[in-house]
């Protein structure tokens, strides 16, 4: 897959006249980053899902009183 990068690299390098080579590498190098970098992502945006999603659950519970009712608000 990174040779896709290679490819769009070496055609913006070639814009300025060179032949290209420097923008291939940088090009694959940074299809290989982004390749690396994708599952991270994902795993860091389903991760503050959940946990938004736990904190509305959680505040949708009814507030009845007791020892911790004046506390909610420190645990926001």
């Amino acid at each position: 897959m990174s040779i896709f990068g290679a490819l769009l690299g070496a055609a913006i390098d070639r814009t300025d006249g060179d032949s290209g080579i420097k923008g291939a590498i940088i090009g694959a190098s940074l299809q290989k980053a982004a390749s690396a970098l994708a599952p991270i992502a994902v795993t860091f945006a389903i991760g503050w899902a959940v946990q938004k999603a736990a904190g509305m659950a959680w505040d949708a519970f009814p507030d009845i009183g007791g020892d911790d009712s004046a506390s909610d608000k420190a645990r926001r």
